[in-house]
């Protein structure tokens, strides 16, 4: 599916609608770019925000959390928002009113569900490790059911979505006569060199598929380059 996510009143972008958009590519964009994510909640009435990993597979995302956690059983069927940001620099601009940040941000809705059976939520987890690290989880010791048990795997599937983009150099180039310094300060998040684990053999080699995720520097082998 191509078309873009429906426009409301919810999910219409407001002010500087010329950074917006609501096209698929762009909000899956951002969401692969991004493996934390932002999940709010309005439970008994009241707001709650919860950080934790989400991964996506076409228009439904999923996130995870510990079974026991209260907000996660009593998210299910409750109607959520989903967000998703990147810094990408500090705009430096010649007045102090016009310094602003370039970044990307995504805000998706929809209805949480809770995924249910050891092998659909067994099979969801392999999922994510696999989009963070193609390759990694035949590798691994298999999960024991009771770290299955104790694993909760949420989902919903994208109803409204809009996105938000500024790249660009500072806003006051009609003031560029005045004496100070002015442009833009990249910010990047890359993968730094793996520190191993104290107990590992020291002629335990990185595997391959994590030494090629590595050196590209990327969060996620399967996102978009910043």
């Amino acid at each position: 599916m191509t078309e873009p996510y429906p426009v409301t009143e919810r999910s219409r972008v407001r002010r500087a609608h010329q950074r917006g958009s609501h096209e698929r590519a762009d909000v899956h964009a951002v969401l692969d770019a991004s493996p934390l994510c932002h999940v709010g909640y309005v439970i008994d009435g009241a707001p709650y925000v919860t950080p934790t990993l989400q991964w996506r597979v076409g228009d439904r995302v999923y996130w995870h959390g510990s079974a026991a956690s209260r907000f996660l059983r009593a998210a299910r069927g409750t109607r959520v928002c989903l967000t998703c940001s990147q810094m990408d620099g500090y705009v430096m601009a010649r007045s102090a009113f016009s310094h602003s940040v370039n970044y990307r941000s995504a805000m998706v809705f929809g209805t949480a569900n809770l995924l249910e059976g050891e092998e659909e939520i067994g099979a969801a987890l392999r999922d994510m490790i696999e989009d963070y690290f193609p390759g990694r989880w035949d590798t691994l010791r298999p999960m024991t059911d009771q770290e299955r048990k104790a694993t909760a795997v949420l989902w919903m599937d994208i109803e409204e979505a809009s996105v938000k983009v500024r790249d660009a150099p500072p806003g006051d180039g009609a003031e560029g006569d005045y004496p100070v310094w002015a442009g833009v300060i990249p910010i990047r998040t890359v993968l730094d060199t793996p520190c191993p684990a104290p107990e590992l053999p020291a002629d335990m080699p990185l595997p391959p598929g994590l030494a090629a995720l590595v050196a590209s520097g990327r969060l996620r082998q399967a996102g978009p380059a910043p």
